[in-house]
């Protein structure tokens, strides 16, 4: 158990530096590396993946507060469309994780390989755009945004992530600007990740196949360990992030993470 501790240390590390140096999601490095660590260490087939999911969404319940109170003290969240969006996005993820749950283990490995290979040809080809300050936003009524929650709430609960890949389009989409976009998109990682979590520790309650120290599907120690050193290493890069080669870094991160994606996905 020491051993595997450690090791999530180090995935904690990893995970903070890319997201505090490059902005992202810790989930897209959390997952691929606990479905390799979790094969390692011998846990059944079909309970790999699920457990990688909810264990990540697990670790970014703690470091999005931290993104949240940062983003709101900067004055960049709209709280009135972030709740409203937050409706769906709780249902959403609280859905998605018993959908994952329905899956099989290698069908769930499979889809999170094929996205984050679409997550690494998005950073590599694809550029943020300013968003024309002339143009009127289109945010959707009551009705449409709450359909777009449930669905970026699912998605999210399926892949363990906080959902920025999915809000930040979406918002961009919907002309706000791209500092509101990020932080309305932070303010609902917090409810993707407290949902999912839930959601993953219902559904898995009653699996018997469970290693010590599991929550339904949530890994506690591997939890503990990675949120011990992401939440300092992200502060960390973020703060050195100006003196870092962020663009080489981001295309390096991007070609590895599509080759494990690959692996996860067809090997």
């Amino acid at each position: 158990m020491l051993e595997l501790f450690l090791i999530c240390l180090g995935v904690g590390v990893g995970a903070g530096l890319l997201a505090g140096a490059l902005g992202l999601g810790g989930g897209v490095v959390i997952v691929p590396a606990l479905i390799f660590l979790f094969h390692g260490l011998g846990f059944a087939d079909d309970l790999v993946a699920k457990m990688a999911v909810a264990t990540s969404l697990s670790t970014i319940i703690i470091t999005s507060i931290s993104a949240v109170r940062t983003h709101h003290k900067a004055g960049f969240v709209r709280w009135p469309l972030a709740f409203r969006l937050g409706v769906g996005i709780v249902l959403g993820a609280f859905a998605g994780a018993f959908i994952a749950d329905a899956m099989k283990g290698e069908l769930l490995t499979r889809l999170f390989g094929l996205f984050a290979m679409l997550i690494a040809l998005q950073m590599l080809l694809v550029g943020q755009k300013a968003v024309d300050a002339s143009l009127p936003e289109r945010v959707p009524g009551a009705v449409g945004l709450g359909i777009a929650g449930v669905l970026i709430g699912t998605g999210s609960a399926i892949f363990g992530i906080g959902g920025g890949s999915l809000t930040v389009p979406f918002l961009s989409w919907c002309r706000l600007k791209m500092q509101q976009a990020v932080a309305i998109s932070s303010a609902c990682g917090l409810p993707i990740a407290v949902a999912g979590t839930v959601g993953f520790a219902v559904a898995g309650w009653d699996e018997h196949h469970l290693p010590e120290g599991a929550l339904g599907y949530v890994f506690l120690p591997a939890t503990a360990g990675i949120v011990l050193t992401s939440f300092p290493f992200a502060r960390l890069a973020a703060r050195l992030s100006h003196r870092l080669p962020s663009a080489t870094l981001k295309r390096v991160f991007a070609v590895v993470l599509f080759v494990l994606g690959v692996n996860l996905a067809f090997g």
